[in-house]
């Protein structure tokens, strides 16, 4: 089955909107997602609050992204 952007776009907002924060590894494994960084991008472009945190590597130097989806809060 091929995934598209839109799906990739919607599966990936459904998954933070659960609660969940994202790496691009983790985007990969479960949706076949090679471009976390583009998603969040047009996630973004639609209007969602997406921050980005910098986490250390484990297994060796450097640092990789984490998204996480700010909710707003409903008045």
């Amino acid at each position: 089955m091929k995934i598209t952007q839109q799906s990739q776009k919607a599966l990936v907002l459904a998954y933070m909107q659960a609660g969940n924060t994202i790496t691009p590894i983790e985007a990969l494994n479960k949706f076949g997602c090679f471009r976390l960084s583009d998603v969040i991008f047009r996630l973004r472009q639609s209007g969602h609050e997406i921050i980005k945190h910098d986490e250390p590597n484990t297994h060796n130097s450097g640092y990789h992204a984490r998204y996480e989806l700010i909710e707003e809060m409903q008045a």
